[in-house]
């Protein structure tokens, strides 16, 4: 795969990732579980900031990510909380999603072997991002 195309797939990640944080946030009433959920949200946001500066280079801009997607990780994340809304449960969906997103991360770069040093990089720092973050959560399930 080129270049431009893991950038895309890892900023619809990044992009959805941080949406369902979001969403899962206000769901949530425990305040240390939310400062974890913050801290989170902001490792995204560097993520966001090399993926961007990476398509300023190359002079190109970032699909959207289709709607479908939006409103099924929406609705995903008020089906799966409408009776729970414990750390456990919301932890629990954070991490299939992010189990996804490594899935899909590591699939890229077995797929990729041509792309630059620089979007490798990137990748690889988003799958140890997905990696930690379910580190992260483990202490809440």
């Amino acid at each position: 795969m080129d270049d431009l195309t893991i950038l895309n797939e890892v900023h619809k990640g990044v992009t959805m990732g941080m949406s369902s944080l979001e969403h899962i946030s206000k769901k949530c009433s425990d305040t240390e579980f939310k400062d974890d959920l913050s801290y989170q949200y902001n490792t995204y946001l560097t993520t966001l900031d090399k993926v961007n500066n990476e398509f300023e280079k190359i002079g190109e801009i970032p699909d959207d990510t289709p709607l479908n997607q939006k409103v099924m990780g929406w609705t995903g994340i008020e089906f799966n909380t409408i009776k729970d809304t414990s750390n456990t449960n919301l932890s629990e969906i954070l991490i299939q999603g992010y189990d996804m997103g490594v899935i899909k991360g590591v699939k890229l770069l077995n797929q990729s072997p041509e792309a630059s040093q620089n979007v490798k990089d990137i990748l690889n720092g988003f799958i140890r991002l997905q990696e930690n973050n379910i580190n992260r959560l483990k202490k809440f399930l």
